[in-house]
């Protein structure tokens, strides 16, 4: 295998896939945390190890925010070059004003699942979104809920108030589903607020079931205060690498601050800045000293919401038996 995984990681591998008729390996993480790295290298290392299966590997997104198109640098998508020729899916399939569930990220991965699994080659499930990833891995059946009416009322009392008095509902009622998105993650507070009104809480209404593959699960581990460190560094290459820019073009196409696509950490901050008109467009030197504060106070705010994602994350994970944990 490539000289990039490790000798005990390699043979964990190579041992998973020659006694598996239906392998899973799972790539999971903080944001951040060096997934995509590690799944190309081992993608690369499976096709070299196991010759004869065509691309050896294929790699499924599970980031919610990689589904959405349009919205490229905030999401730090990989790019066609970063691919390598890996084939990846799950990418760049939804329009930023379409909602998203796990149900339907479900469905949507069990079917490129198998369609990997057809070619004879190993899916490879890489993100870091918790509940999707549950989703697939813990083959959970998700409550039914949906009643168009119903949809509308919420849709309507959120409006209201921007989400205040569901999500305060849901912090009262079930605190642990509240602790898992943002009060302006608007699909997910309407979704919680129906399963709500069906009388069950959100954290509780998923069964649980076994998955239909087998699973070689790792988890990217690195250390707190260097994970910050990632996020800042990378906070500020997205700026440079025109976010701002991107989030403006976005505006212009007609998209806004509560479209599902913006539920992204930092879409809307930006967002907000270019619509109160704080951010101003290339021009004199005081424009220029004051989108460079602007941009600083983006950064700090960025890089501390991303943070408390990335807790999120671990904390979710962390007491997943299953998983076998790299440290970088």
């Amino acid at each position: 295998m490539s000289s990039q995984i490790d000798k005990k990681t390699a043979e964990r591998v190579l041992a998973f896939l020659q006694g598996s008729s239906r392998p899973l390996i799972v790539i999971l993480g903080p944001t951040a945390s060096g997934k995509t790295a590690f799944s190309l290298d081992l993608a690369h290392s499976i096709k070299a190890a196991i010759p004869g299966r065509g691309f050896g590997a294929e790699i499924v997104n599970a980031d919610s925010r990689q589904l959405y198109k349009f919205m490229d640098i905030g999401t730090a998508k990989i790019s066609k070059d970063e691919m390598q020729g890996i084939p990846h899916h799950l990418i760049n399939v939804l329009d930023p004003k379409e909602p998203v569930t796990a149900a339907w990220y479900k469905t949507q991965a069990a079917k490129v699942i198998d369609d990997i699994h057809k070619r004879g080659n190993v899916p490879m499930l890489v993100g870091g979104s918790m509940l999707y990833i549950s989703a697939v891995i813990d083959d959970l059946q998700f409550v039914d809920v949906a009643d168009p009416g119903q949809r509308a009322m919420l849709e309507a009392a959120y409006d209201k108030d921007e989400g205040m008095a569901l999500y305060e509902r849901l912090q009262k009622e079930d605190p642990e589903t509240a602790g898992r998105f943002d009060r302006r993650n608007k699909p997910y507070v309407i979704r919680a607020a129906e399963i709500l009104e069906s009388g069950h809480k959100p954290s509780a209404a998923k069964r649980k079931g076994t998955a239909p593959y087998d699973l070689l699960i790792f988890g990217m581990d690195i250390p707190r205060d260097a994970l910050a460190r990632c996020i800042e560094e990378r906070t500020k290459t997205l700026l440079q690498n025109g976010w701002i820019d991107e989030v403006r073009q976005l505006l212009k196409d007609g998209y806004t601050e509560l479209d599902p696509g913006f539920g992204s950490v930092g879409y809307r901050e930006i967002a907000a800045a270019i619509s109160n008109g704080k951010l101003k467009t290339c021009g004199e030197q005081s424009r220029t000293i004051e989108n460079s504060k602007l941009k600083e106070q983006l950064v700090e705010t960025i890089s501390a919401k991303t943070r408390q994602y990335a807790k999120r994350q671990m904390t979710w994970w962390r007491r997943d038996e299953r998983i076998q944990w790299i440290k970088l």
